[in-house]
């Protein structure tokens, strides 16, 4: 009768290590080191995808002035497009073998984005600030474009591309938007 070896338990290098559970570990040419930077990139781009997501949205649901319908109509046009992104950018994440954010705390976690709570914030200063965040945005899409290009990712560096014209396209909108005379 031949002996069936059986592999040790393995356990995590540190505590804080997480082991990826089987049924999660998708299969990808990609090195792992390199997966789980392009992950870690993505993770921080949805996370603020959802934060800017949802401040377009606030600010939509609260603009007031003699612009509203025009800034009313924009802002929900540009948050549409925003969560329009973030379901492609978590699949990527997956895709690459890794996981993605489960939670609103876990977005809070990762989004470089701040929210905004004011009871009340003028619209030309509504533009402005969606205005930052989308270039902020860009630039966040900008250094993963470096890391997934470093990575040999060439899927998730074309939509990047794709992603960057977009928010290239906002943040033009709103300058335009805001601007006197």
């Amino acid at each position: 009768m031949a002996k069936t070896k059986t592999k040790p338990a393995s356990t995590p290098a540190s505590p804080k290590a997480k082991a990826k559970p089987a049924a999660l570990a998708t299969p990808t040419d990609l090195g792992s080191n390199s997966t789980r930077t392009v992950a870690e990139a993505l993770n921080g781009i949805l996370a603020d995808s959802f934060a800017l997501y949802l401040k377009t949205k606030n600010f939509h649901w609260h603009v007031s002035g003699p612009h509203f319908r025009d800034y009313h109509l924009l802002l929900d046009d540009q948050a549409t497009q925003i969560l329009g992104t973030t379901d492609a950018i978590a699949e990527r994440v997956r895709k690459t073998g890794n996981t993605t954010l489960r939670s609103i705390g876990d977005i809070a976690r990762h989004q470089t984005i701040k929210d905004n709570d004011k009871d009340f914030v003028p619209a030309a200063a509504m533009l402005v600030e969606l205005r930052e965040d989308n270039l902020k945005l860009i630039e966040s899409l900008r250094d993963a474009k470096d890391i997934v290009d470093a990575a040999k990712d060439n899927a998730t560096s074309g939509i990047l591309d794709d992603w960057t014209d977009q928010a290239e396209e906002r943040a033009w909108f709103l300058f335009e938007a805001s601007r006197k005379g």
